[in-house]
């Protein structure tokens, strides 16, 4: 799957400054069969990229329930894409299912089964986006490594 990071080499922006080429850390297709070892893949590259302790765990967290919302909810198939750019973790994870439009996040009452994930990974990471396309949902987290 292709179109994730910014092209080789280093980029201007708007303002006339440069930022540093995205190094791809790990970028794997995944399946419910698949979760839990795409967890580990995700936390050893966390890890190797200098995240760690609560931060790391957090991130990790967070991108954990992207991965098992794309399972449940798009289709039972998805990509995930980590990449680092300068002190900045990103994780895309992209499915090809229904979706919703602008989905809500926000916390679910305490006995009710499910539907915190989305409302986790925007708590646990730096930031959540979700982009909804035509053919899926590209749900993107990033953290600071500092």
């Amino acid at each position: 799957m292709g179109g994730f990071g910014p092209p080789a080499g280093i980029n201007s922006t708007r303002a006339g400054h440069t930022r540093r080429e995205a190094s791809s850390l790990l970028s794997r297709d995944f399946t419910s069969a698949t979760i839990t070892e795409l967890r580990h893949a995700v936390t050893a590259a966390v890890a190797a990229a200098g995240l760690a302790g609560a931060r790391a765990e957090d991130f990790v967290l967070a991108v954990h329930e992207l991965v098992t919302n794309a399972v449940r909810h798009g289709g039972g198939t998805g990509h995930l894409h980590l990449r680092r750019q300068g002190d900045l973790l990103t994780c895309d994870v992209v499915d090809h299912g229904p979706g919703v439009e602008a989905p809500p996040i926000r916390q679910v009452a305490g006995d009710a089964a499910g539907g915190r994930g989305l409302w986790l990974a925007d708590h646990l990471a730096d930031s959540l986006s979700l982009h909804r396309r035509a053919d899926g949902t590209t749900a993107t987290v990033t953290m600071a490594l500092s």
